[in-house]
């Protein structure tokens, strides 16, 4: 089939046209739980999981963005019962990663703490046969090349307490699997058509997923495209990519996103 395409339609009938063992790597998030009102569509997430097994490569890796929906004074679990889903179908759990939301909107209620955070859940088909760990310069307030850490407190020969500050680890460290984005304007998408969509998520999110579990050339699929974020980032770093979306009008947005980053 024709890759570095948006295919208007279900997903299912995309992947019905996918041979076996067709994909690097799938980045998406699902319209979950109603959080947001999608044009009306819904999905059948069982029937998409089976297909997700098998058009993925041996060694091939999803990611999975999702949250909770909190109903009636109780989370779904809905995230869950997905991820459990996911491994029936035959997926390694590689990693339960974090998406933290630096600005999150208010969202929760009298008895308990605001929601900032959804899953970003790491499936693999057997072990991942690409991993390229995202990495980021230390950076604090003394020195902006080089990061200064505070030892535990100990006690000194005098019988007192103190602690001592060393230089760690001059460079880069691994990022952790808990990413930090900003989540409002151009910090999610620069493109002002982007926003019409109901909920983009940040497009260094999909960036950096694209690098840490594939390579230049792979295939990306997003079985959910929505606004063209996964598949803009795929031509940024210079991989291919294919996206569902059963939305037309996500469509033209996610085309006139891809066009201008050609």
């Amino acid at each position: 089939m024709e890759v570095n395409k948006i295919y208007n339609e279900n997903c299912l009938n995309t992947m019905a046209r996918m041979s076996n063992c067709f994909v690097d790597l799938v980045v998406t998030s699902p319209p979950y739980d109603g959080l947001r009102i999608y044009n009306g569509y819904s999905f059948p997430f069982e029937d998409i999981a089976k297909e997700l097994f098998r058009v993925t490569k041996n060694r091939g890796v999803i990611i999975w963005v999702v949250g909770d929906q909190t109903k009636n004074g109780s989370e779904s679990g809905t995230s869950f019962k997905q991820a459990l889903f996911f491994k029936e179908c035959g997926f390694n759990l590689h990693d339960t990663m974090i998406y933290m939301k630096d600005n999150p909107p208010p969202t929760g209620g009298k008895n308990r703490y605001y929601s900032s955070f959804e899953y970003m859940f790491v499936f693999s088909k057997g072990a991942p046969k690409t991993f390229n760990p995202i990495k980021m310069e230390r950076r604090n307030k003394w020195n902006d090349k080089r990061t200064r850490r505070i030892r535990p407190v100990t006690r000194n020969g005098k019988g007192e307490f103190h602690a001592k500050v060393v230089n760690v680890n001059q460079g880069k460290v691994k990022l952790q699997n808990v990413w930090s984005f900003i989540v409002s304007g151009g910090s999610v998408a620069t493109e002002k058509e982007a926003h019409k969509h109901p909920a983009i998520f940040p497009e260094q999110l999909a960036n950096d997923h694209i690098i840490s579990w594939s390579n230049e050339g792979d295939l990306v699929y997003d079985c959910f495209m929505g606004s063209g974020t996964v598949a803009k980032m795929a031509i940024l770093n210079n991989r291919n990519y294919i996206g569902s979306e059963v939305s037309k009008e996500y469509c033209e947005i996610a085309e006139k996103r891809i066009n201008k980053n050609l």
